[in-house]
């Protein structure tokens, strides 16, 4: 937000409705996401978020699970909007009572509010419960129709700020003979370049030196690779956009992660974000062979 002015976004709806998604879709457009603070905490929340230079964006769910909170949710909404440095928004979640059933028998959860009884009457009571919140409410989903992507997708368009590119990629180099990195999107092997290794003067060296990144692009065979592979990323990487991914991990691995996939990942990466891309190149392995050297 801009001119110190925080933006706090209350989530609440109906159990089953698609708190979690909306809570998750939130903490990855920058925001700090609190799930079902107590109640008594809330104003001294208040007070310190109002205080607070560092955090600018705030969500906070408001369920059910703290019943004993609706008493008192009108006067603390009113509390929030009275401070002129924040910006306070609802946002209330519902579905038709015959999809929230479904979705209860499909997840075979009880209703919080059923006390063992019919599920039905478990809905009507939150119903009952939440209405002070929904009259608050600036904006209401009705999630009946919505899949989880296009929730997180409504929700992005009503709230993401205009000036935040959410969508970012991680180019990485790594070693196959350090194991492969957990957290990869996309892994491409390019051990079947010509190896620096074998070169006494390239040996001690890495991709990110000149010698060794003139010695891997010179070869024909990476320069018919690498035209293709950058093509192909440059043709996918909308589509992770368009399915609401937030990162792309792009692993390049070598031998050793040393040379080859140093060079490759670095030029990758840099070739990345020349395209507009927010890029972030690291290079897992790079130093692991003066790990070798000095043990042995």
């Amino acid at each position: 937000m801009t001119n110190n002015i925080k933006d706090l976004v209350i989530i609440s709806g109906m159990s089953g409705a698609g708190k979690t998604v909306a809570v998750q879709s939130f903490e990855d457009m920058g925001y700090f996401c609190i799930d079902n603070m107590p109640p008594s905490l809330l104003e001294k929340f208040g007070e310190l978020l109002k205080h607070s230079e560092k955090i600018d964006k705030v969500a906070l769910v408001i369920d059910i699970r703290s019943r004993e909170f609706y008493d008192q949710a009108i006067s603390v909404f009113a509390d929030f909007e009275d401070i002129e440095s924040m910006r306070t928004r609802v946002l209330f979640l519902d579905a038709t009572d015959t999809e929230l059933v479904a979705r209860y028998k499909e997840t075979r959860r009880a209703h919080p509010l059923a006390m063992g009884g019919r599920l039905i009457d478990g809905i009507d009571k939150e119903r009952a419960l939440l209405m002070p919140i929904r009259e608050k409410a600036e904006l209401v989903i009705d999630t009946t129709q919505l899949s989880p992507r296009q929730l997180r997708e409504k929700i992005f368009k009503e709230f993401e700020e205009k000036s935040d590119n959410i969508f970012h990629i991680i180019v990485m180099s790594f070693g196959f003979k350090y194991g492969l990195p957990i957290d990869a999107d996309d892994v491409m092997d390019v051990r079947f370049l010509p190896n620096p290794y074998y070169l006494p003067q390239l040996r001690s060296q890495t991709g990110l030196q000149t010698e060794v990144a003139d010695y891997v692009f010179q070869q024909k065979a990476t320069q018919q690779f690498y035209q293709q592979y950058l093509q192909m990323l440059q043709s996918i990487i909308p589509g992770y956009q368009q399915e609401g991914k937030t990162s792309l991990t792009i692993a390049i691995g070598c031998t050793g992660g040393q040379h080859r996939s140093v060079a490759i990942a670095q030029r990758l990466g840099e070739d990345l974000q020349k395209t507009g891309y927010p890029v972030n190149i690291s290079h897992r392995d790079i130093n692991r062979h003066k790990e070798t050297v000095n043990r042995s």
